[in-house]
């Protein structure tokens, strides 16, 4: 049996050091030398711990701020200047893995000291970065944790000792604003990982390289999708002809799925006065996110969402019972104060398209109502070729309503999921401020998890609009509002399927599913018969009839990842008939061109949403 590292305490992970201290604990868990979800978060941490401990025995003038566990690794926030001025770069992590690698060897003990915040205080009082993190941490006891000559302000929990730390790897370097604040100074970043065996981080680091290789920005270029302009701003993707054709196809395909599942289509404005956000509680708990601007001295505010004007379609008319639900659905373009180092290409915008939908519903309907759009969640992340998984978030700490209906709420969403059997984890606090809500986690083809899809329940919005309908009793009531978006955004679900798919889209949205290459010129008519055929079945297609050989043709849709290469030459257009090359099966064939037609119908044909 491997050592033990931590204890987990009712759901709270302590470490070995904390443990010795504690008496009369009772239902204690070991927490193993391990590749489990509590084990890895004691080892990164500790690593971060390690590498901060490396960089100083390095640059004795660092100064370190915060360097946090996260999903899939570590990173420490500092400042540290070379003796040349430079800051750290990518080419300075091996010298740093190496000293770590020093002080795994010497197995030095990690002591975990307690002590008062004035204590602390004091000792820390010629470190600016220290009294920074001490701003954030309760009066009371504080504890810092020691390894060799390093020390630092800590919550832990921590390994006991660094021997448990041989398997990490420094990943990158980046910028950080201190404490998120872009009025503050820049600080350096370091990324890494780690885990319990050598296996699991080569098994990461292949995935890691992969993901390079996958990038949806690098192959968005190649495939000329969208890009991204300095003069137009950080954060606003402008859709190039390829892109648009396959993002217009996946919305078309969607808005005739949400028709037949009974949704309306509806628009709300995209900018609204400020006293619209008052009411729903945007201004006071979401501000900092928007965009807000001034119209005939009347403050006006650009929607993160599209929540209050489908509650203002719902107002538009009297409420029965009878009408209920009704599912109000929108392609609606939102914008969001997104900080500079926090945007990544399509995953991190300013400017997104949610496929967005309300559902007013009585309260009695919400089982009924989470089921069919978990339902409409599993079709089309099957479609698509995503597992996924679901979480429930519930009250944050900074939410409207009082406890009682986010209880109600909450317990509606776990009904839902209980009774039919579904798994779930527990976000705690991680809901909206309105509501809580079921997170869908997709799984993409490296193993990563992403969040994109949610249901959210929400009591609060319909009180606070005063939203109501007639019921069977000729009574007024409030309605539930069920906020659900399945993609989350068009953008963002893009961008992780172009790097699930590693380019090779799926043939009913491919922004090119065909190129036509004409041998010479003679094939010329031919081929833009086949392309009038194809896009009588709304199949997109291309000629390459430049001046080039045909293997560089064929090189360039086999750039462009398009699904199927057809090569006309003498005897297909004397047998009417094409060469086709399918790239997703990596198989060549000859078939007249009837039998191509079909095969593309059927191709189309496999989705079903």
């Amino acid at each position: 049996m491997s050592d033990i590292i931590a204890y987990k305490i009712d759901g709270e992970i302590v470490d070995t050091q904390s443990f010795k201290s504690l008496k009369n604990v009772k239902n204690a868990e070991e927490i193993y030398f391990d590749n489990s979800e509590d084990a890895l978060k004691v080892i990164r941490h500790s690593c971060a711990h390690l590498m901060a401990q490396a960089i100083l025995a390095l640059y004795p003038n660092a100064k370190f701020f915060v360097g946090p566990a996260i999903e899939d690794g570590f990173y420490y926030d500092f400042r540290v200047t070379k003796e040349n001025g430079e800051k750290l770069g990518k080419e300075d992590l091996p010298a740093i893995e190496k000293k770590m690698k020093e002080f795994i060897d010497a197995k030095e003990e990690i002591a975990k000291i307690c002590s008062t915040k004035i204590e602390i205080a004091n000792e820390f009082k010629n470190d600016d970065l220290k009294q920074e993190v001490l701003k954030r941490i309760p009066d009371g006891e504080v504890s810092v944790y020691k390894q060799g000559d390093f020390k630092d302000i800590c919550r832990g929990p921590h390994v006991p000792n660094t021997k448990f730390l041989r398997f990490f790897k420094l990943t990158r370097v980046a910028g950080a604003y201190l404490g998120g604040d872009e009025k503050r100074e820049m600080l350096t970043r370091i990324y890494g990982t780690a885990f319990a065996d050598k296996e699991n981080l080569n098994e990461y680091l292949r995935i890691l390289e992969e993901a390079k290789k996958r990038d949806h920005r690098i192959i968005g270029n190649e495939m000329k999708l969208f890009t991204f302009d300095d003069q137009i701003g950080a954060g606003l993707p402008i859709w190039l002809p390829n892109g648009a054709r396959m993002r217009s196809k996946l919305e078309k395909i969607l808005f005739g799925v949400h028709r037949r599942r009974g949704y309306e289509p509806v628009r709300g404005p995209e900018i609204l006065k400020s006293d619209a956000w008052k009411i729903s509680g945007h201004y006071t708990n979401y501000k900092e996110n928007m965009y807000f601007t001034k119209i005939d001295e009347q403050e006006y505010g650009i929607k993160p969402m599209n929540c209050v004007g489908h509650i203002k379609v719902y107002q538009s008319e009297i409420r029965s019972y009878r009408d209920l639900p009704l599912k109000f659905f929108e392609y609606g373009v939102v914008h969001r104060h997104e900080k500079s180092g926090v945007m990544h290409g399509l995953f991190r915008v300013r400017e997104f398209t949610q496929d967005d939908a309300h559902i007013f519903c009585m309260p009695s309907q919400i089982k009924e109502n989470v089921l069919e759009i978990l339902d409409f969640v599993d079709k089309i992340m099957k479609n698509f070729g995503f597992s996924y998984e679901m979480e429930i978030s519930t009250k944050p700490e900074k939410a409207i309503g009082d406890d009682k209906v986010w209880e109600i709420a909450t317990n509606a969403l776990k009904e839902a999921l209980n009774e039919n059997g579904f798994k779930y984890g527990i976000d705690e606090g991680g809901g909206a401020f309105y509501g809580p809500k079921i997170d869908i986690k997709i799984t993409d083809a490296l193993k990563r998890k992403w969040q994109c899809g949610t249901i959210q329940v929400d009591f609060n919005l319909p009180s606070r609009f005063d939203l109501g309908y007639i019921d069977e009793n000729n009574e007024r009531k409030q309605p539930v509002m069920l906020h659900r978006a399945i993609l989350g955004s068009f953008e963002r679900f893009i961008g992780i399927l172009i790097e699930h798919t590693a380019g090779e889209l799926p043939f009913f949205i491919a922004p090119t599913g065909v190129s036509i290459i004409p041998i010479n010129d003679a094939h010329l008519n031919y081929a833009k018969e086949v392309q009038k055929a194809l896009a009588n079945l709304e199949v997109d297609s291309e000629i390459l009839s430049k001046n080039e050989t045909l293997n560089k043709r064929i090189r360039t849709a086999e750039k462009g990842r398009v699904p199927m290469i057809l090569v006309l030459g003498d005897n297909e257009v004397k047998n009417r008939s094409v060469a086709l090359r399918d790239r997703r099966v990596r198989a060549q064939s000859n078939l007249s061109l009837d039998e191509f037609l079909e095969f593309v119908k059927n191709k189309l044909n496999e989705v079903n949403f």
